[in-house]
């Protein structure tokens, strides 16, 4: 809120001073809006630093999930040629008994 005070004076020898005084409160001067828009911004980034490190841990999960299908694959190709190596060595004492 402003408000004007008119203030006059008279001296002894009759001359007549005026002065004029604006007095403002302080209310709506300063924007309101600032702290407001300061924590929005604060919480999309909070939001945004969440959505990518949440993207950034399920692409380490999906990488160690695929390291460990192949590692199984791997072991499973293992035992494939063991016993292909076992029916091979059956086969040739078969044919050596024969």
């Amino acid at each position: 809120m402003t408000e004007e005070r008119i203030t006059e004076t008279t001296d002894s020898a009759g001359n007549t001073h005026t002065t004029h005084t604006v007095v403002t409160d302080g209310e709506g001067t300063k924007s309101s809006s600032t702290p407001w828009g300061l924590i929005i911004i604060l919480i999309v980034l909070a939001i945004g630093a969440f959505v990518i490190f949440s993207q950034m841990s399920d692409a380490e999960v999906a990488k160690d999930n695929a390291v460990a299908d192949a590692a199984n694959e791997v072991g499973e190709a293992a035992g494939q040629v063991g016993d292909a190596a076992e029916s091979a060595g059956e086969a040739v004492q078969d044919a050596v008994e024969n």
